[in-house]
């Protein structure tokens, strides 16, 4: 049984392309290719990038995408450093790691519209009673009586020259 690398090669030599166009296609850099179809898999950091990366490869070459995936699963299980995936679990990390986490497990094409339809009715119920606080109010009810009155204490004093209730100045 061939491993996944040669499944690979084999594909992309079949089709009579060079790892230059297959990395053109893919946006695959070319030594990752490579090291796809060597089976040198710890040139990669985790495994999450080679299953995405085989996987696209697998796709564009019209392989057996779940056989390969199988096949690669039981390879990266043979490995020491891809054995386990990595742990996303909220007691390895912080609170943080963990908010995120959930946050990466809702299904946003579904939560989006309905948390905007929850903001827009939100914000029209917040208006309305807005409004009806507004119109339910006197506005005149902090105004004070319309003459004026001087405060208490203090003296008018008349300035000469200014003039006066008779119409004439004093000197």
């Amino acid at each position: 049984m061939p491993t996944v690398a040669e499944q690979l090669r084999q594909a992309r030599e079949q089709r009579g392309w060079t790892i230059d166009q297959l990395a053109d296609v893919t946006k695959i850099r070319t030594d990752h290719i490579r090291a796809l179809e060597g089976g040198d898999y710890n040139v990669f950091a985790a495994p999450v990038y080679i299953q995405g990366f085989v996987r696209t490869c697998a796709t564009l070459l019209k392989l057996d995408v779940p056989k390969v995936m199988a096949d690669l699963d039981s390879e990266l299980g043979a490995t020491k450093k891809f054995r386990e995936h990595p742990r996303l679990t909220s007691d390895s990390r912080g609170i943080v790691d963990y908010i995120m986490l959930q946050f990466s497990k809702i299904n946003w094409r579904v939560a989006l519209p309905f948390l905007i339809g929850i903001i827009v009715i939100g914000g029209g119920v917040l208006t309305y009673r807005i409004i009806k606080t507004r119109q339910t109010e006197d506005p005149l009810k902090n105004l004070s009586t319309g003459i004026y009155q001087p405060k208490k204490g203090t003296d008018v004093i008349i300035s000469p020259g200014a003039p006066t209730n008779t119409g004439r100045t004093t000197r």
